[in-house]
């Protein structure tokens, strides 16, 4: 099979700035992480290459990378503030972190992650940081769900879509304009560093900006309304953001009235990129996907702000 030229040449790349800082021979191995459309991820010994997504603008990726240099104990700083062009697409360098193990679920750092993002939405942004993706990374997969021919599939997602305030929608902007967010948390974005025992960092720049600190509560919300994240796990997350002052919910009481809107955007998206995703496989969605398309169904019969609260 003939290696795609992107990722032989960043392979080369992550080797050499590997060992930019060392004479000593190769003796390591390189592995690739992610090869996807939109990223491509390369490992070769401690340092690990990415390339963006292809229409990535260096006038936001450059202030998010900044940001992410100046975030010490919150994010994994880059090895560098400047990307480099590579085949059209701009590349950064990171040191190499452990992920979180998807085969122990029970070691999930749900009280990390939520410690992390208190952190950060406690943290004054820096002058001239792009507003955060979450709403346009939501607005993208429900255009790909347009664009797919699943149409029974689409509709309960497409009506619950509808339901949202045009901010949520990426049609207008956010109200907060001030707030540090990460704009797309899951547990895959974070990770151990120094590897494999350091302590937990936020990673990926690219949806990183000011804006609604709900956001990044808004995918564990949604899992737990639709019952894919047990009370518990729930708990933890929320109790430890809370415990570290996070600004996004009020310090006790409901937090609904504050996550209900993203939760059901990070729902209509999830439900949206699975139906699409299994569309394009020519496949039937599995239990966990019918489980956010079922929730959208149920959440599509009222507005948020008539709802009393997401319909679980």
């Amino acid at each position: 099979m003939t290696t795609h030229p992107l990722l032989a040449e960043l392979t080369l790349r992550a080797r050499t700035e590997a060992h930019s800082r060392t004479s000593s021979a190769c003796l390591c191995g390189a592995s690739t992480l992610a090869h996807r459309p939109d990223a491509t991820v390369v490992r070769h010994a401690d340092t690990v290459a990415k390339a963006h997504a292809p229409d990535t603008a260096p006038a936001d990726l450059i202030p998010r990378l900044a940001a992410a240099a100046h975030l010490p104990g919150i994010f994994l700083p880059p090895l560098g503030e400047s990307p480099v062009d590579l085949h059209g697409r701009l590349v950064t360098f990171w040191p190499y972190g452990e992920p979180v193990d998807p085969e122990n679920p029970d070691a999930a750092p749900w009280e990390a992650a939520a410690t992390l993002l208190a952190r950060l939405h406690r943290t004054p942004a820096p002058p001239g940081l792009p507003p955060m993706r979450g709403p346009v990374k939501a607005a993208l997969a429900v255009a790909r769900l347009l664009a797919t021919s699943r149409r029974g599939h689409a509709v309960p997602v497409l009506r619950a879509w509808r339901t949202l305030p045009a901010w949520a929608r990426a049609e207008t902007p956010m109200s907060d304009r001030t707030t540090l967010c990460h704009g797309d948390l899951h547990l895959g974005q974070l990770v151990r560093h120094p590897a494999p025992d350091g302590p937990w960092h936020l990673i990926d720049v690219d949806d990183l900006g000011v804006g609604e600190p709900a956001w990044d509560l808004a995918r564990p919300a949604a899992w737990y309304a639709c019952g894919l994240l047990s009370p518990d796990d729930w708990s933890r997350f929320l109790g430890a953001y809370r415990a570290a002052g996070g600004p996004a919910v009020p310090a006790d009481g409901d937090p609904w009235p504050a996550l209900d809107v993203a939760a059901r955007a990070l729902t209509v998206q999830t439900a949206a990129r699975a139906i699409a995703k299994a569309t394009e496989a020519d496949r039937a969605l599995d239990d966990v996907e019918q489980a956010v398309v079922d929730a959208c169904d149920r959440m599509g019969s009222a507005p948020p702000q008539l709802a009393g609260g997401f319909a679980k």
